[in-house]
């Protein structure tokens, strides 16, 4: 009642003051209870609330989309409605990086919206696809010479440059056969998606995060399924190089040939499907 009286008391001014504070109050109070909402049906759930929003979507202009029918699959496994949130993803992708060509390579929009739609692949099943600790992707013809460790290399990724590197040939030709496991694109996005998910706090990286965890401790639990992961050959030697590569290695071959790989490993499939939210395109 105290608090009535006092507030009848204040000028008009005061009143409007006061007004905006408890909205802001209020609306600091629902954004937590939403946010702890969420938390709590992502620990159940393993994803989160929405990932797509059907408002203000971008649109690529008729000869990009052009590129996406007649050149990216997954693009066209998609419904309609996906096509629509596809298009916004890369669309803003691109808005949103630097391209630069090198050793003489001109960029062109056939580059931008493969290179993107990569990206937009893999980051489909999260609500935040930007890949936040890329800024620039460098573009050169083919395999190029890394100052990183003296040697020449088809692709790399430089969390403290914040910029993935491709080599253009061997770009197209991890999609010109797409079901040999070797995708350069997946590989070296799939780095910085992991190395993103570290770094970040929101719901997608944490959830890529945590199911990786999740992962890492089935197979060191599983001694039978670690052996016959590695007795298989499924997966090729360089996945057991380090846990980068091997996220980088089961993600290629998730993308290029889920049936095979749910059939010989469900347990690791279902981990790697949960890990990027992919619940579409017939995964």
């Amino acid at each position: 009642m105290n608090l009535l009286l006092l507030i009848e008391q204040l000028t008009t001014g005061g009143k409007i003051v006061i007004g905006i504070f408890f909205a802001i109050l209020l609306g600091m109070l629902f954004y937590f209870a939403l946010k702890m909402a969420e938390l709590s049906y992502v620990m159940k759930r393993k994803k989160p609330f929405y990932v797509h929003s059907p408002f203000f979507l971008k649109q690529l202009n008729e000869p990009q989309k052009l590129i996406l029918q007649n050149q990216f699959k997954f693009y066209n496994k998609l419904n309609s409605k996906y096509k629509k949130y596809f298009e916004h993803r890369v669309a803003s992708f691109i808005a949103d990086k630097e391209f630069v060509g090198r050793s003489g390579l001109q960029i062109t929009e056939e580059m931008k919206v493969l290179i993107s739609a990569t990206a937009v692949m893999l980051t489909f099943g999260f609500r935040d696809f930007y890949i936040a600790l890329i800024n620039n992707i460098f573009i050169y013809p083919e395999e190029f010479y890394s100052t990183i460790n003296d040697d020449y290399h088809k692709g790399e990724f430089n969390p403290k440059l914040q910029t993935l590197v491709l080599s253009w040939k061997d770009f197209k030709k991890g999609f010109a056969i797409d079901n040999d496991n070797l995708n350069l694109g997946i590989h070296e996005f799939a780095h910085a998606i992991h190395l993103n998910s570290i770094k970040e706090r929101d719901v997608s990286s944490t959830i890529f995060s945590d199911s990786f965890k999740e992962l890492t401790t089935l197979l060191s639990n599983e001694e039978t399924l670690r052996k016959d992961l590695i007795a298989s050959k499924y997966f090729r030697d360089y996945a057991y190089t380090n846990q980068f590569e091997f996220i980088a290695v089961i993600i290629e071959t998730f993308i290029e040939t889920p049936d095979e790989f749910k059939s010989l490993f469900p347990e690791i499939y279902d981990k790697t499907k949960q890990m990027l939210n992919f619940n579409f395109a017939g995964y």
